[in-house]
C-alpha cells in the first residue's frame, strides 16, 4: 500500500515589530479604529504598541494551531481570518469569521489554563497585530474599563458562537443563509463560497443553487 502524505498547516511567519515596521504609521491608525483598542488613552495605545508584532498572512496560514499553550492575542488590521475546530480525521467546523477592527483571542483558554480549543486561519491575504496572551492580560490588569470592555467582548463572541450552532441545528438551508446575510452583510462577498458554505453546513453546490434560484 503507498503512503498518503498528509500536508501540514501552513503556519504565517512573516513577523516585525510595530516600532521597526516601514508602515507604522498607518498600522497605527488602523490600531485606533480597532473596536477593542478604540476607547485607550493616547498614552495607553502608545506604550501597548510597543508589544506588537505585525504578522502579514496569505489564505489558509494558520495563525495559532488548536491544542498548543502559547497563546496570543490578535488584533486584524487588513482581511478576514477564521476561528476553526478539528477532529483527528480533520473534519474541520468554522465557529466564525472576523475581519478589519475585530479581534481574535484563546482569553477564556487561557485564563482556564487548558490548550487552545481553536485553531486562527487566514481565510484571505491577511496582517494582524499580536501580543503574547500574558503580556496582554497583564496590560488590561491596571486599566479597568479596557478590561471590563475586552472581557464583554469576549462573551458576545461565545455568545454569538453559541447562537451559530444553534442555527444549524433550528433552521433549514435558506434560514442560515438568510441570517447570515442579515448579521454579517459586508462579508458575503468577500469570504469564499466554499468556506461560506462550510460555516453554514452547506455544500457549495448547494449555496450556489439557492442564491441562483432566488431562494435568498
Amino acid at each position: 500500500m503507498t503512503a498518503v502524505k498528509i500536508p501540514k498547516n501552513r503556519t504565517a511567519t512573516t513577523m516585525t515589530f510595530l516600532v521597526n515596521h516601514p508602515e507604522r504609521t498607518v498600522i497605527h491608525l488602523q490600531l485606533k479604529q480597532n473596536a477593542v483598542l478604540e476607547a485607550l488613552s493616547d498614552d495607553d495605545r502608545a506604550e501597548l504598541e510597543t508589544f506588537l508584532a505585525i504578522t502579514d498572512g496569505h489564505k489558509g496560514d494558520f495563525l495559532l494551531e488548536q491544542g498548543v499553550r502559547e497563546m496570543t492575542q490578535y488584533f486584524i488590521l487588513d482581511g478576514i481570518l477564521k476561528r476553526v475546530v478539528s477532529n483527528q480525521e480533520g473534519k474541520e467546523m468554522i465557529l466564525r469569521f472576523a475581519d478589519e477592527r475585530d479581534m481574535e483571542t484563546v482569553y477564556a483558554a487561557w485564563r482556564l489554563g487548558t490548550p487552545t480549543p481553536y485553531g486562527i486561519v487566514c481565510v484571505t491575504k491577511a496582517r494582524v497585530a499580536s501580543m503574547p496572551m500574558k503580556e496582554w492580560a497583564a496590560f488590561l490588569e491596571t486599566r479597568t474599563v479596557a478590561k471590563q470592555n475586552f472581557e464583554l467582548s469576549v462573551m458576545k463572541l461565545m455568545s454569538e458562537i453559541m447562537a451559530h450552532t444553534i442555527t444549524l441545528h433550528l433552521l433549514d438551508a435558506p434560514g442560515r443563509v438568510h441570517r447570515f446575510l442579515r448579521k454579517h452583510p459586508d462579508l458575503v462577498d468577500r469570504i469564499p463560497q466554499k468556506e461560506l458554505a462550510s460555516y453554514l453546513n452547506l455544500s457549495a453546490e448547494t449555496l450556489s443553487r439557492l442564491r441562483h434560484s432566488g431562494k435568498i
